[in-house]
């Protein structure tokens, strides 16, 4: 596909800040919500402030690694830019919506990329009863959280706390829990992307306990109401050599 008008951002390292000078010295570019394409420039954690930055602008997104890990982005290059964007491969991402309510009954709304997570605020074990589809699951989880990842995100923070790595087109969602101590051998749960998944945390002022949606966090929750925003569509662009399906199969095999 053709991208007639291309916008630049870039993290606020170095690296980033020098690769948006050169590419602008290089490319004509227009400002994001003018652009066909977004160019962003950084690590993983800033292409998923970019998605959630523009993610009502509904424009693809075609990340250029500038940052550490870059699992979500594309090799870094300033030849051929145009090319590459012309015979990129689109992926498709849906954000979850977490609902929570706190203590003092406030309601709270987010969009997860990568998960909906929960952690405990003190020293103090949480203690968590979850509900799939308003059928309770497990009454009484004694942890220091627990999670629901998309295929996207199941190899952030889902991976380092033991969970699945789905396959992008796999269609469901990751439930892993984190440092569980009761029951002592539960490791979590895969659900079909269309389950709701409800977390209601015990003696929540003895026990507090902090949501968050990627990076928004919500302290003190009560209650946590997680599933999946089919309202909104995040597209991403990949190289045909490196699009995200392919990267998160070979993540399997990693020694």
């Amino acid at each position: 596909m053709e991208y007639k008008s291309i916008a630049f951002v870039a993290a606020k390292q170095t690296q980033a800040q020098d690769a948006i000078k050169r590419l602008k010295h290089l490319y004509s570019y227009v400002e994001p919500e003018d652009a066909d394409v977004i160019v962003a420039l950084g690590g993983d954690g800033f292409i998923l402030e970019t998605l959630h930055r523009y993610i009502s602008a509904n424009k693809p997104i075609y990340g250029m690694n500038r940052g550490t890990i870059g699992f979500l982005m594309n090799e870094y290059d300033e030849d051929k830019l145009i090319e590459r964007l012309a015979k990129a491969e689109t992926t498709e991402l849906k954000p979850l919506k977490m609902q929570a309510w706190d203590t003092k009954g406030i309601f709270h709304e987010a969009l997860a990329i990568n998960e909906v997570s929960l952690l405990r605020e003190t020293h103090q074990a949480a203690k968590l009863k979850i509900l799939v589809d308003d059928i309770e699951r497990l009454g009484n989880m004694i942890c220091d959280g627990a999670m629901v990842s998309t295929p996207a995100g199941s190899t952030a923070y889902n991976l380092s706390a033991h969970g699945p790595i789905i396959p992008i087109g796999a269609d469901v969602l990751a439930l892993t829990p984190i440092s569980v101590f009761r029951p002592r051998r539960w490791r979590g749960a895969l659900l079909p992307k269309s389950a709701k998944v409800e977390f209601q945390i015990s003696t929540p002022k003895l026990r507090p306990v902090s949501a968050t949606a990627d990076s928004t966090e919500i302290r003190d929750v009560e209650r946590v109401v997680v599933f999946e925003d089919t309202q909104n569509a995040l597209t991403l662009l990949y190289d045909p050599e490196h699009n995200l399906e392919e990267r998160i199969l070979k993540e399997q095999f990693q020694p």
